[in-house]
């Protein structure tokens, strides 16, 4: 049997996730099915755009309650109290700079679900967290990125509430 993929998230992420299922089941999922009834009472539905818009809305919508679904019930909340305060994992925001004279950047390493680089949250699996996991504060690091690498001095690492 295949093994189920985890999916590791702060406390937070995993409430935002419950909440936009919830909002999907209560208020989203409802909302389409009254478009569907309207669409289908205009007749022939082969040349019906409004009933072919509300089945494909219908279809994203339960496609993403399936998804959130299946992630938070293979969610793996991050907990960093074993870790060095020191050093770089999930969960806490690290800023470094790139070498040898860029301004500082500050992220915050989130898992896959929870990923927002505008927002300053970027996924355990890019390369940039990848490169800088599992290092610690003034250490000088090498990251593999997609065009070649680039050199980052870890200057603070921090725990988010």
């Amino acid at each position: 049997m295949a093994e189920e993929k985890s999916f590791p998230m702060t406390a937070e992420g995993k409430e935002k996730l419950a909440q936009e299922l919830e909002d999907l089941r209560l208020k989203r999922r409802p909302e389409v099915i009254k478009r569907i009834k309207i669409a289908r009472s205009y007749g022939d539905l082969s040349e019906n755009s409004e009933y072919e818009s509300a089945k494909d809305e219908q279809a994203f919508v339960e496609g993403r309650i399936a998804q959130i679904q299946n992630m938070l019930q293979y969610a793996v909340i991050i907990d960093n109290e074993s870790v060095d305060k020191n050093e770089v994992s999930m969960g806490r925001k690290v800023t470094f700079q790139e070498l040898p004279d860029e301004d500082p950047e500050s992220y915050q390493i989130v898992g896959e679900s929870e990923s927002d680089p505008l927002s300053g949250k970027i996924s355990n699996e890019s390369p940039m967290a990848k490169g800088l996991l599992g290092h610690k504060v003034g250490e000088e690091v090498e990251i593999a990125i997609p065009n070649g690498t680039m050199k980052v001095k870890i200057l603070k690492v921090e725990d988010v509430d």
